[in-house]
C-alpha cells in the first residue's frame, strides 16, 4: 500500500491508473475505500490517487490538525511527493470542503475541480453546534452508535432498495474510523470559513454534482455554488442520496469521464469508457 512519510505524518493513499491525475478526497467519517467504484474502474487517460485524510483510515499523525486547511496541506505535501504539478481535485461531502481549502491554498496546481455532496455558504449556528454535540458523542461512544443512526441518512431509500448490499460495508466503513480523527475533523469543520468567495475566484472547469435525494447537502445547496463558480456544470443525478459515487457508480462515472475529457490539457481517448 503506498505511503507517504513525513516526520509527524504517515499517509496512506490508493492509487490506481496512469495518466492526468486525479485526488479523490472522501467523506466523513469515511476513508479512501470509499471510491472503490472509481478506483476499480477503467479510466483510460487518467491516474486516481486517493488519499485517507489525516488520522482517517490508515494515515496517522501523533499531531491533529488545528485548523481545517491543514487537510489540504496534507495533499498538497501528497502531490509534491508525487511530483504532481497540476492535477484535478474531486471532493465528496467533507472531502468538498477540503478540495476548496485547496483550491483556496494553490489555485495555479488545478486543472479541474469536482464538488460532490457539499456546499459553500457558512454553516448556521444550529449546524455548528450540531458539529460541537457529535465531537463529544463520538469522544464518548465511538463511532459505532452515530453509523448505525445516520446510514439510512447517507444512502436514499431507492438506493437501499435497489442495492441492499451497500449498507454492509458502508457502515463498517464508518464503524472502523478512528473516533479522536472523526471529531477533530467536527470541530475544526465547524469553523470552516466562507467558501462562496472561492468559488467566485475559481478559473478552472468545475464539476458540481448532487444526488437528487440528498439530504446533507440538497439540490439547492449544489444549485447555489453552480451560480458562483464561473466555469461549472451542475448534474443532479437521479435515485441517489448523498454518496452519489457509490449509489449510482456508473452514471457518476460517465458523468465524471465526460467532465474529465472536456478538460482543455486532457485529450480524449476515442475508446475510453468507465465500467461501474
Amino acid at each position: 500500500m503506498p505511503r507517504l512519510t513525513l516526520p509527524n505524518l504517515s499517509l496512506h493513499y490508493l492509487d490506481t491508473g496512469a495518466g492526468t491525475p486525479i485526488l479523490l478526497i472522501h467523506g466523513h467519517p469515511f476513508d479512501c475505500t470509499s471510491w472503490s467504484p472509481q478506483l476499480e474502474s477503467a479510466v483510460p487517460g487518467f491516474r486516481l490517487i486517493a488519499p485517507d485524510l489525516r488520522n482517517f483510515g490508515l494515515t496517522t499523525s501523533p499531531t491533529p490538525p488545528t485548523l481545517f486547511a491543514d487537510y489540504a496541506r496534507d495533499l498538497i505535501s501528497l502531490a509534491d511527493a508525487l511530483a504532481l504539478r497540476r492535477f484535478v481535485v474531486l471532493g465528496l461531502s467533507m472531502g468538498g470542503h477540503v478540495a476548496l481549502e485547496l483550491a483556496a491554498l494553490a489555485p495555479h496546481r488545478l486543472l479541474g475541480l469536482v464538488l460532490c455532496g457539499t456546499y459553500a455558504q457558512l454553516d448556521s449556528p444550529e449546524k455548528k453546534a450540531s458539529r460541537y454535540t457529535l465531537a463529544d458523542r463520538l469522544d464518548r461512544e465511538g463511532l459505532a452508535p452515530y453509523a448505525a443512526e445516520v446510514l439510512p441518512k447517507m444512502l436514499c431509500a431507492q438506493s437501499l432498495a435497489n442495492n441492499p448490499a451497500l449498507a454492509a460495508p458502508l457502515l463498517a466503513m464508518m464503524e472502523r474510523c478512528p473516533a479522536a480523527g472523526a471529531s477533530i475533523a467536527l470541530r475544526l469543520r465547524a469553523e470552516h470559513p466562507d467558501y462562496v468567495p472561492v468559488l467566485d475566484s475559481l478559473t478552472v472547469p468545475t464539476l458540481i454534482l448532487v444526488g437528487e435525494h440528498d439530504t446533507f447537502t440538497p439540490v439547492p445547496d449544489a444549485q447555489l455554488m453552480h451560480a458562483h463558480a464561473p466555469k461549472s456544470t451542475l448534474v443532479v443525478l437521479p435515485g441517489a442520496g448523498h454518496l452519489t459515487n457509490l449509489e449510482q457508480p456508473f452514471a457518476f462515472n460517465r458523468s465524471l469521464l465526460t467532465f474529465l475529457e472536456s478538460l482543455p490539457t486532457h485529450a480524449p481517448c476515442p475508446t475510453s469508457s468507465v465500467i461501474p
